[in-house]
């Protein structure tokens, strides 16, 4: 393989590795997940006691801080229990990543991004963080990405598609022993008021 080649191979593989954490394919990142409260002891400041975010909406379990330059305002940040929160808050101690630069045994680990799980009570919260790992995978679903609904199927039963035709192939003889030519039916629907429908659409193209 030629020197060239290699190089036209080896750059974009060395791009992807330049890519911002978020920006990939499936919008994977590993985040430290901390959580703060509006009552129940030390720990909430004046605005989480008042369930004042950042972004205007009152504060509720669901929502989470976040640093908006990684993730925009109004996201969906999807834990690995399928659990969705709302990024509508930040915080400094989000932004700096205290927590995963104090935490983080790895390099890996110390780069994650901060997610802060917003709780009503101090228990809550910290019921949560003791039954959870300190760092997790999250992927993030931009604000301008709409849920696809799942289909609701109430009927399992085919559609025909095509109307059915009625066929009579019968062999009837005559009253002098001779067997009459087949008879068939191809009979067009008929409308409830007795007009035949016919169907514009029976053939290929327009």
């Amino acid at each position: 393989m030629s020197t060239l080649v290699k190089r036209l191979i080896l750059i974009p593989l060395v791009g992807l590795g330049w890519l911002p954490q978020g920006f990939a394919r499936d919008n994977s990142l590993l985040a430290r997940v901390t959580v703060y409260w509006a009552g129940g002891g030390h720990g909430a400041d004046h605005y989480t006691r008042q369930h004042k975010s950042a972004t205007g909406p009152r504060l509720r379990q669901g929502h989470c801080a976040v640093d908006p330059r990684r993730i925009p305002y109004g996201s969906r940040v999807v834990l690995p229990d399928g659990t969705a929160l709302s990024a509508v808050d930040t915080g400094s101690a989000v932004r700096n990543r205290k927590a995963a630069r104090r935490s983080g045994r790895t390099n890996y680990e110390r780069d994650a991004i901060v997610i802060d799980k917003f709780f009503e009570t101090k228990g809550q919260a910290l019921a949560w963080a003791n039954s959870n790992p300190p760092f997790i995978n999250v992927r993030v679903v931009p604000p301008n990405v709409a849920t696809v609904a799942k289909p609701n199927i109430t009927n399992s039963q085919p559609i025909a598609l095509n109307p059915a035709t009625a066929t009579t192939n019968l062999a009837a003889r005559s009253s002098t022993g001779a067997i009459a030519a087949p008879a068939t039916t191809n009979a067009a629907a008929a409308s409830p008021t007795g007009a035949i429908i016919r169907n514009p659409l029976g053939r290929l193209g327009r």
